[in-house]
């Protein structure tokens, strides 16, 4: 274990923070640790009635490039990583599911940030119009699994949450084998 000595915040961002620790290590040696803190995130697959995929298409200016993606967005103060993915799922989709549960989590980089996604698969979706925020622009691609699975493998998809959620829905709901083995 690292003990902490001291913590500064370096710069507060609207949903995380920069900050640098000082740790000392198990051989009572001195280093430095820069650390993303981050509230959590979530990423939904919506599977909607006819199978497909709803993934969102959105611009990533740290890339400088659209994306092709899960819906997912940042946990806010005192909300539940399930509450937090119904909200999202309706803000960049414009579905509420029927029925919705966990299929995994993650860390996303631990070796600089706390950051954790927790990923679910919704389902039985009904269709309630988007809220999408000011500052997003998402357009809804549905796609057979198939397709998802072909743009992942020509690292057309390159979305880690992405790849994570839908090989996690392959190994839980059977599809796999029809999907990988015809």
């Amino acid at each position: 274990m690292e003990r902490t000595v001291s913590s500064e915040v370096l710069h507060q961002g609207r949903s995380f923070s920069f900050k640098r620790d000082e740790v000392q290590l198990p051989n009572g040696r001195r280093t430095f640790r820069d650390i993303v803190d981050h509230p959590g995130a979530v990423a939904i697959v919506p599977v909607l009635p006819d199978g497909r995929v709803a993934l969102v298409r959105q611009y990533r200016y740290a890339v400088r490039k659209s994306l092709l993606e899960l819906p997912a967005g940042t946990l806010e103060r005192g909300e539940s990583p399930l509450d937090c993915a119904r909200r999202e799922l309706r803000e960049e989709t414009g579905y509420e599911p029927g029925a919705i549960e966990k299929l995994l989590s993650f860390y996303t980089a631990p070796g600089y940030s706390s950051e954790m996604i927790y990923i679910f698969v919704a389902r039985d979706l009904r269709l309630v119009g988007a809220e999408a925020e000011s500052d997003e622009s998402i357009t809804v691609e549905p796609l057979e699994l198939e397709e998802v699975l072909r743009l992942v493998d020509e690292n057309i998809i390159e979305d880690a949450k992405t790849i994570c959620g839908i090989l996690a829905l392959l190994r839980t709901t059977g599809e796999r084998t029809k999907v990988c083995y015809g």
